[in-house]
């Protein structure tokens, strides 16, 4: 349960238990569409081109970096426990630069791991929705575009050269 803030910055008196509203058509449309670069990606290192790989680790750490945005605004809803998951929102960013300073020394490598991580989000997900900052179908867009990417990007490195 949060309080809203006013415009001035007081609490305004309503509450709000659970995420005010499910996620839309527009945002599974364009989440699943989010999909196609990394696609591309993985088809290009397959045919042999080193490019392929060198997009999905750039794309990849894009889209880990804005999940820990996503879960740093749903943070700003909550009273208790902001600090741990704003805390918890910066690690995919982190984990992010670091894998693709793995993936500079080693491609393969670096996005067999980025692709665990990208799946590895998924628990924290799903603790959004039991704490009801997320909306309650949250999940029915999160797996499978985290598994989706995350999968791309397992096989971006292992047909990466």
């Amino acid at each position: 349960m949060v309080r809203e803030a006013t415009m001035n910055g007081m609490d305004d008196q309503r509450e709000v238990e659970t995420a005010a509203f499910p996620v839309g058509r527009a945002a599974f449309a364009l989440g699943f569409a989010g999909l196609l670069p990394q696609a591309a990606a993985a088809l290009l290192a397959g045919l042999g081109y080193p490019v392929g790989g060198m997009v999905a680790v750039a794309y990849g750490a894009l889209i880990l970096s804005f999940l820990g945005g996503m879960w740093w605004g749903l943070a700003m809803y909550l009273r208790r426990g902001q600090a741990v998951l704003v805390t918890l929102a910066v690690v995919p960013s982190l984990v992010a630069g670091a894998l693709v300073a793995l993936a500079l020394i080693h491609l393969p490598g670096g996005l067999v791991a980025l692709g665990s991580a990208i799946l590895l989000t998924l628990p924290v997900d799903r603790r959004l929705v039991a704490r009801g900052a997320a909306p309650a179908n949250w999940m029915s867009l999160r797996v499978p575009l985290s598994t989706g990417l995350g999968v791309l990007t397992i096989i971006a490195g292992v047909l990466a050269v």
